[in-house]
């Protein structure tokens, strides 16, 4: 596809990109992270560490909503395919959860606060892994908008994965664990294999988006 072609659905894009989603959550995020700060608490690190992890699970619960695309039926038959506007959302969004995550760990008690790369890699998989389940909603659904029901999901997932993991896998232990480093590991894992699903998830099904060109073309 055409470099110029991408550049022209930068602006439109733009302007579909659910703001609302991710203002109340990024601002949800800002003032949880600040809670600490603003009553003078000084929280024990395993505190911070769960109040780190629970803002970005309010982070990634505003990207469930990135790939929602109301006139997703009338853009089958565009020149741009699906991956590259999916791509684009992620990549305008990007630099601004870079900020706002870093603007939270500045926020959060310095003297309690866990590894900035660690809880940072916990936070990127998080993310990415929303991004990777609404990809799936996206793929196997019609749905223009699924990021309601994607965020349900998130949450689920969010409270059954530190029931479920298996113990050695150690994705949830404080900062003094000695399984600490191990479990970063898995959460890299988690991390690519979130990533891997999400890009595989992006092409739209042959015979759907032929149904849809189809329809397109139909006369009213």
């Amino acid at each position: 596809m055409a470099p110029g072609v991408t550049a022209q659905l930068v602006g439109p894009l733009w302007r579909t990109l659910p703001w609302r989603a991710l203002a109340a959550a990024g601002t949800l995020g800002l003032l949880v992270a600040a809670g600490p700060l603003a009553t003078g608490a000084e929280p024990a690190p395993w505190q911070t560490l769960l109040v780190l992890r629970g803002v970005a699970l309010i982070g990634a619960l505003g990207l469930v909503f990135l790939l929602d695309d109301p006139a997703r039926h009338l853009t089958a038959p565009v020149p741009a395919p699906r991956p590259v506007r999916q791509a684009l959302r992620v990549a305008l969004v990007a630099p601004m959860a870079v900020l706002w995550w870093t603007a939270v760990l500045l926020l959060s008690h310095s003297a309690s606060r866990p590894p900035a790369g660690a809880v940072s890699l916990e936070a990127a998989a998080v993310g990415v892994l929303a991004l990777a389940v609404a990809a799936l909603a996206v793929r196997l659904t019609d749905e223009a908008s699924p990021g309601p029901f994607v965020a349900a999901a998130l949450l689920l997932i969010a409270v059954l994965a530190p029931l479920l993991a298996p113990e050695g896998w150690a994705l949830f232990v404080q900062a003094d664990d000695p399984r600490w480093p191990a479990g970063h590991d898995r959460w890299a894992l988690l991390l690519a294999v979130a990533a891997v699903v999400g890009a595989l998830c992006g092409p739209e099904p042959l015979g759907r988006g032929a149904r849809r060109l189809s329809r397109a073309g139909a006369p009213g």
